[in-house]
């Protein structure tokens, strides 16, 4: 009996602490932590605010291109030989014809003394075995010899007449004339680039466009064009032609657009942000690109609601608002702004600034002075 009743006290005691633990950890725990949680307020995220807006805007296709000369070469010579007059300055604009550079042809001078003076003779000789031949007192074969040493010595003079021709480096069209790279008694090996000589005006600029782009593509379409070094300043340039094959790594087709350049301000190689309107313009609700969250599990935005009324209050407090998550489906972009075809509706105030610290049904500050102006040039992408 003793026993016994030793047994029932301790499994008394044992019950009455698992009971008390067990209301302690899931009962009596949670409701303090609840009631803690409760009473604390989260101070509101400071947030930038716009709202979205309806704008007409043109379907647009982007690109980043390059501008290129129409007409462009590097001056060199095709015989060597020591420079004996450098009449071209760098930077200089040139006419068509212009004497760039001359080489020391003396040689070749001489040696068409000689074969002018070898010319004569040879038409000497013929002239007078045709009159031999008239007379009936001369063989034909020799005239034919005549005929045929004449012809070789005329080809002579034309050979040495050609080499000093080619000493003569002139301008093949009108242009600008690049940095000199040679100086009067410096010699001059065949092929050598001696200097650049550029037409600017007009000027191409090329451009990628996606395969499935191509039939937006056509001759005679206009372009817009802006470049970094002219902020603000738009070129207009109109499409002359396309590659006529897709680079297989691209998937893109080259496109080129002549672009006029009377002030030559254009240069060649200078990149080129261009813009083509595919369409007329269409009414379609923009918002900021950073008011935009992209995720694998779709884009949202963050908008901007009054706080709802607590339990027992007839509405919520008109000067808080907090934040409700909404997935919308995006469109084209232009400049810093994003279309948004589905989702959000012209007039929603969305978070603009700050949402990366935000969670759905968080209290949130307008902060009115905040907000990131943007750059005068974008750059595409």
């Amino acid at each position: 009996m003793r026993r016994v009743f030793v047994f029932i006290i301790v499994a008394l005691i044992l019950g009455g602490l698992i009971g008390g633990l067990t209301y302690f950890q899931f009962i009596f725990k949670p409701a303090m932590v609840r009631t803690v949680i409760s009473k604390m307020v989260q101070p509101p995220t400071a947030v930038v605010v716009e709202a979205a807006r309806t704008e007409a805007w043109a379907s647009r296709l982007d690109a980043i291109g390059s501008f290129t000369a129409v007409q462009g070469i590097n001056i060199a010579a095709q015989v060597g030989g020591i420079a004996k007059t450098v009449d071209f300055k760098s930077g200089a604009d040139v006419a068509k014809g212009a004497v760039l550079l001359e080489i020391d042809d003396n040689v070749e001078q001489a040696d068409l003394k000689s074969d002018l003076a070898a010319l004569k003779n040879a038409t000497l000789n013929l002239t007078r075995q045709q009159q031999l031949v008239n007379s009936g007192n001369g063989a034909k074969v020799n005239l034919d010899a005549a005929i045929a040493a004449r012809d070789q010595a005329a080809a002579l003079v034309e050979k040495v007449q050609a080499t000093i021709a080619q000493k003569r480096i002139v301008a093949p069209f009108a242009g600008r004339l690049g940095l000199r790279a040679v100086n009067i008694g410096q010699y001059v090996s065949p092929g050598l680039s001696l200097g650049t000589l550029t037409r600017l005006d007009p000027i191409f600029v090329d451009f990628p466009v996606p395969e499935q782009d191509i039939s937006k593509v056509t001759a005679g379409k206009v372009v817009a064009i802006r470049a970094d070094a002219y902020p603000g300043r738009a070129f207009k340039g109109v499409i002359a032609s396309t590659d006529a094959r897709v680079d297989p790594a691209t998937r893109n087709v080259t496109v080129r657009a002549k672009v006029d350049n009377p002030g030559h301000l254009l240069l060649p190689g200078m990149y080129a942000n261009v813009s083509l309107d595919e369409s007329a313009p269409v009414n379609v609700v923009t918002v900021p690109r950073t008011a935009v969250t992209f995720s694998l599990y779709g884009d949202s935005v963050f908008e901007i609601v009054p706080l709802p009324a607590a339990p027992g209050e007839a509405s919520g407090a008109a000067d808080q608002l907090t934040t409700k998550q909404v997935f919308v489906r995006t469109g084209e972009v232009q400049g810093d702004r994003i279309a948004i075809t589905q989702g959000l509706q012209a007039g929603t105030r969305v978070v603009t600034e700050g949402q990366i610290k935000l969670i759905p049904h968080a209290r949130v500050v307008i902060d009115a002075k905040g907000g990131l102006k943007p750059p005068a040039v974008m750059l595409k992408e």
